[in-house]
């Protein structure tokens, strides 16, 4: 089983920026990739960002240009830099990782808990 631990989350004003960190650890055989998702209130779920293990990365539209995911594959640690926030950027982040089981060697995807970003306006 994996675990995700995020960090990072918070209130900043428009224009600001925050770093949100997600972090893997317990068994697996090997990360496949490593994404945000966010989700507002009264939504549904959608893509932020989202990086394989060899660094090729996706972008929501809405976001090109701003945030920035990149990864640390000695730590299974992404991160997504968040710059030039607007107050539509305002949701819970969740972070996703895919990746092989250990014993089945499955394909299997695994969210954190989320964290919370507001921005003001």
């Amino acid at each position: 089983q994996v675990q995700l631990v995020e960090s990072g989350g918070g209130l900043v004003q428009a224009g600001g920026s925050l770093r949100l960190s997600c972090a893997a650890s317990g068994r697996f055989f090997r990360i496949i990739g490593m994404g945000w998702y966010r989700q507002a209130p009264g939504k549904q779920r959608e893509l932020v960002a989202t990086i394989t293990r060899g660094g090729s990365t996706n972008y929501a539209d809405s976001v090109k240009g701003r945030f920035t995911i990149s990864g640390d594959n000695a730590k299974d640690t992404v991160y997504l830099q968040m710059n030039s926030l607007k107050p539509e950027d305002t949701a819970v982040y969740y972070c996703n990782v895919e990746y092989f089981a250990v014993a089945s060697l499955e394909l299997t995807s695994v969210w954190g808990q989320g964290t919370q970003v507001t921005v003001s306006s």
